[in-house]
């Protein structure tokens, strides 16, 4: 069995440095954290959380709260938890998710926080715990999040790039930042066109789409392209163009906005802006071990630029 020891005279350092390391790594350089994590690593050493835990008075847990219902259709959640799970495993911390209908019990020396709503903030303001929200706000949060402003504007660039002369912004029936910032992306950019804004808003169902698209079939004419603030209403609307003839994408395009899973299964495929979900996920516990080992207290912004993929559902 490997022991701090062997860790030591691997890293070429003292054993009371490696303690140091895995108990206070706030108080060595990051060179010196790299040497012994990379002994530790190659020695397959697993330092003894509970002999941590009693040394730096923490739980070296971290909470995820779920705020909203989780699909399982699609593996959103699932992509955000590997990788939350995977940056917070390599400081030594464990992940306790924490759902709508689950139980909260136990300590946390941190919490990252998904799926909240306005009406969330009181509660997330009273934890009184280093917190990360995965999702924009306008509450002063530290958080991680796609460029959900500039997604948009890359969207609508590609659908009049290929030739399409009206865009159509199907939005969230939702008032909250990244619902904003996408749907503030779309009237920059066809108002820089010359065009009027055209935006109605649902939930979050591909049936809502469907059943507009079908009800209103004669407000649209061809040559134009609907930019979706989730695939899911892209969905929909690839279904009700499909149900009243159109042809896509030659009459009607189509850009979606997540890229985790229904755009691969839609028939055509969809163009879509794909999130970097996972990545995000370790973004955001990268940045809550920072707050919790650092004491940092200062408000963050993590924005990643969402990937154009086009498919089938444009030209």
């Amino acid at each position: 069995m490997t022991t701090l020891a062997d860790v030591a005279k691997k890293a070429n350092v003292s054993a009371m440095t490696v303690s140091r390391v895995i108990n206070h790594p706030d108080k060595v350089t990051e060179e010196l954290k790299q040497l012994v994590h990379q002994a530790m690593l190659e020695l397959d050493y697993q330092p003894n959380i509970a002999a941590k835990s009693l040394v730096s008075k923490r739980s070296h847990i971290i909470k995820v709260y779920i705020l909203e219902e989780m699909d399982t259709t699609e593996p959103y959640y699932m992509n955000l938890l590997v990788g939350i799970a995977r940056s917070i495993g390599k400081a030594h911390y464990s992940l306790q998710l924490v759902t709508t209908d689950g139980v909260d019990r136990g300590p946390a020396d941190g919490c990252i926080i998904t799926g909240f709503r306005q009406k969330d903030m009181d509660w997330i303001k009273n934890l009184k715990k280093p917190v990360v929200l995965f999702g924009e706000n306008e509450a002063g949060f530290s958080f991680v999040d796609s460029d959900n402003y500039q997604g948009i504007v890359s969207a609508c660039k590609h659908a009049l790039d290929t030739g399409y002369q009206r865009l159509v912004y199907i939005g969230l029936e939702l008032e909250e930042a990244f619902t904003k910032s996408r749907e503030k992306g779309y009237i920059d950019t066809v108002t820089k066109t010359g065009q009027a804004p055209k935006i109605h808003r649902f939930e979050n169902r591909s049936s809502a789409a469907r059943t507009f698209i079908t009800a209103q079939k004669e407000q649209f004419a061809e040559n134009t392209c609907f930019i979706c603030a989730t695939d899911r209403l892209a969905l929909g609307i690839n279904q009700g163009l499909q149900s009243i003839g159109a042809q896509i994408p030659k009459d009607f395009g189509i850009v979606g906005y997540d890229g985790v899973f229904l755009d691969q299964v839609s028939s055509p495929k969809l163009t879509t802006m794909k999130q970097a979900i996972v990545e995000m996920g370790e973004a955001c516990g990268e940045l809550l071990i920072q707050k919790i080992e650092q004491n940092d207290t200062s408000r963050r912004q993590q924005r990643f630029l969402p990937q154009l993929v086009v498919r089938e559902s444009t030209r």
